[in-house]
């Protein structure tokens, strides 16, 4: 009788004493945790290369994966076989990734955008087969806002596997125009218009190689090309005013704009 008290008096002992060892593993575990996820979040902020919402995001991974292997190390100390739980863990992550396949696939294009940095708030984009001004970027999707003042939402997966055209990327941009003139205006006289015209516009930057050259006879012109460089902020303000200033000046100098006509020959049959 005295041995089995004492047998179930050290088991109790046993016990207690793996439940104060897992709570001490459990505590420190848990410090521990906060300090690597708290210094992990110190080195990607202090690099400028990682984007504040990834690493508020990265954050919390970082801390809850921690938290796992704290709380499975502590129960394994109960003698408890974790085993199972790493294999319901592992099927729950399977079904789960099945499940979320689409928005996981968003996921890791958002991590790709915030880190590659192929546009940023406030550049115009064509994304995902919609374009607009960047207002967000967030993990899942990214919101544009159209010129008509619409909200579009895209999905960060249709970005990353389509063509991005990000149209503040660089800080100049080149107005192009095709001009026509008809076969029987002067040339000379109209290639020296369009020059004009640039030389006279102050956004144009006067420095860069404008262009302006007969590029195709065609069949009821002949067709100019105007190129001009601008500071991108300038480029529709630009191209609005060289438009209506072509229009404008060869009005004024007799220099005629063609458009297309039909002839129509009506034919008197006797009967």
């Amino acid at each position: 009788m005295q041995g089995s008290v004492q047998s179930v008096s050290d088991l109790i002992g046993t016990y207690a004493f793996n439940i104060a060892i897992a709570i001490v593993i459990f505590v420190i575990g848990k410090w521990l945790a906060t300090k690597l996820t708290d210094t992990s979040m110190k080195l990607l902020t202090k690099s400028n290369r990682v984007d504040e919402t990834l690493v508020k995001f990265l954050k919390n991974i970082i801390y809850y994966v921690l938290m796992v292997i704290v709380a499975l190390t502590a129960l394994k100390q109960l003698g408890i076989d974790t085993t199972s739980f790493f294999a319901i863990l592992g099927a729950a992550g399977l079904a789960i990734g099945l499940a979320l396949k689409d928005s996981l696939g968003n996921f890791a294009s958002g991590v790709m955008i915030i880190m590659f940095r192929p546009f940023k708030v406030g550049d115009y984009v064509t994304a995902g087969g919609s374009s607009g001004t960047v207002e967000e970027i967030s993990i899942f999707n990214t919101i544009l806002k159209t010129p008509d003042n619409q909200r579009l939402i895209v999905p960060n997966g249709a970005i990353t596997s389509n063509t991005i055209t990000n149209v503040n990327a660089n800080e100049k941009r080149r107005v192009d125009l095709v001009v026509g003139i008809g076969y029987d205006d002067d040339i000379k006289k109209a290639k020296t218009i369009l020059q004009d015209i640039l030389k006279s516009n102050d956004k144009i930057l006067q420095e860069e190689a404008n262009t302006v050259a007969v590029s195709e006879l065609a069949d009821s012109s002949v067709n100019f090309v105007v190129r001009a460089w601008v500071n991108t902020p300038d480029y529709w303000a630009v191209k609005f005013d060289l438009t209506e200033k072509v229009k404008t000046r060869f009005d004024e100098e007799g220099v005629s704009i063609p458009y297309p006509q039909t002839d129509v020959h009506v034919y008197k049959h006797k009967s």
